[in-house]
């Protein structure tokens, strides 16, 4: 970073989560300012809100002489040449646009980079409105969807080196997902590699001292009114699709995907019936119980991922009345000292040893290597969302083997939706991961195969 920052260029800092780069970020910083760069002209760094404190917290303990403000909230102050380091979030620049825009940044510093994946948003042109001699992109996941993501992000760091959208897409994107051209996907990672840094965890060459990520898909069945519930839904919305076109049908398709996970997670969360939950009435409540039973035996703790605020809120009330544990909860309305207060707690206090969160809140950006276990109760069928998540306990700091727990429900769309996962991982491997979007794509009849309840 501080070599292509030398020669006027930008970089692509797309370590694995956990591998520290934002220590190494910060490292950077402080040779620019022992060098006089920062003189007048500060560093900007655009990150999500939930980790401004992280940020902070992380430059007075590595940096102590670097001076850093956090510019958020209703008191931010606009005196930006009197600190080394400014701390800003994505919203405050597109609210604050034309002031942060008018300075001069040294560098600038966007984390979490795939904020800015989709080029023709607000927020991504905000972003690309600074100025900045330097400018690197900080992400444990490039590419999440499509390889155009990749090319906004690099054209941040590097504008108009991998061409205008149009040619990328006829020269890379289109070769490399469409035809899979391994070709053209070794020549895009030669002119890109001068500007990426990009470790993989489990290369045991770059880190020997990070222990095992033990990966276990644990099934169960749907209980009697979940599997009666599961195929009535089915019939109904798969008369609708048939009859259905073009975004209509989607919609209805990605209804169905949505319903039948959360019948799948407990019928409650999807009747909204404000009936009491039971364990029994869900198989794969049943079998959480059971695995959360050896845990504590072992005095253990463990993070529980749900995209679904409200199977969290679910989880929270039954894990109380069955075990008379209080566990923590993240999601997205959590301020951001609720959420520090939180984390502090589960690291540091023995009682603290369960916490449920919303995978898009709690699946970036936190370090909890008190976990030894890691519990996914509804997948997201997207593999990089999923590992970033899991990399919350997974990371530099842990001394724990790490145990993933992957709680698939048997013969329903969970199952199979895995299966074609697996089957597709090795091309996911190759340029990107799939999201759940692509399963609208499908026919008629492959939703039907997809969803309808094995025996």
């Amino acid at each position: 970073m501080y070599k292509n920052a030398q020669l006027g260029l930008g970089s692509v800092l797309a370590d694995d989560m956990g591998l520290g780069k934002t220590l190494q970020v910060i490292t950077t910083l402080q040779k620019f300012k022992e060098d006089g760069l920062l003189k007048g002209q500060p560093v900007l760094v655009i990150a999500p809100t939930t980790l401004l404190s992280n940020w902070k917290a992380e430059i007075e303990r590595f940096a102590p002489k670097l001076k850093v403000t956090i510019f958020h909230g209703a008191q931010r102050k606009a005196s930006f040449t009197e600190s080394d380091v400014l701390i800003t979030t994505y919203g405050i620049v597109r609210t604050e646009n034309e002031k942060l825009a008018r300075q001069k940044w040294y560098a600038l510093i966007i984390d979490e980079a795939q904020n800015i994946k989709n080029p023709d948003i607000s927020q991504t042109k905000s972003v690309k409105k600074m100025r900045a001699a330097v400018k690197i992109a900080m992400t444990g996941t490039p590419v999440e969807n499509r390889l155009m993501e990749y090319w906004s992000i690099f054209d941040f760091a590097n504008p108009g080196y991998l061409g205008n959208t149009n040619w990328f897409n006829e020269e890379y994107a289109k070769p490399i997902e469409i035809n899979q051209d391994k070709k053209r996907l070794e020549k895009f990672r030669k002119i890109t590699s001068p500007f990426i840094m990009r470790r993989v965890k489990s290369d045991k060459n770059i880190i020997s001292d990070l222990p095992d990520k033990i990966e276990n898909n644990q099934y169960c069945n749907l209980g009697k009114e979940q599997a009666s519930l599961y195929k009535t839904i089915t019939t109904e919305i798969l008369k609708e699709v048939e009859t259905a076109e073009g975004i209509s049908r989607k919609g209805l398709i990605l209804k169905l995907l949505t319903t039948l996970k959360q019948i799948c997670n407990h019928p409650v969360q999807y009747l909204k019936n404000n009936e009491t939950p039971l364990p029994e009435q869900s198989g794969k409540m049943m079998l959480l119980f059971q695995l959360l039973e050896t845990i504590y035996e072992n005095n253990e703790k463990v993070l529980i991922f749900s995209q679904y605020k409200e199977m969290g809120s679910l989880l929270r009330t039954m894990i109380q009345e069955h075990f008379g544990k209080k566990a923590l909860q993240l999601h997205g309305g959590n301020t951001r000292k609720e959420r520090d207060e939180m984390v502090q707690s589960f690291q540091n206090n023995p009682l603290s040893d369960t916490f449920i969160l919303s995978l898009k809140a709690g699946g970036t950006g936190l370090n909890l290597t008190a976990a030894s276990h890691v519990i996914h109760f509804d997948l997201w069928w997207n593999p990089a969302v999923e590992a970033q998540a899991t990399d919350r306990a997974f990371r530099i700091g842990q001394k724990k083997n790490v145990m993933v727990h992957r709680m698939i429900t048997k013969g329903t769309l969970e199952e199979k939706i895995d299966d074609m996962l697996r089957s597709k991982k090795q091309l996911a491997n190759l340029t990107v991961a799939n999201g759940e979007k692509w399963i609208s794509e499908l026919s008629d009849n492959e939703i039907r195969n997809l969803v309808k309840l094995g025996e």
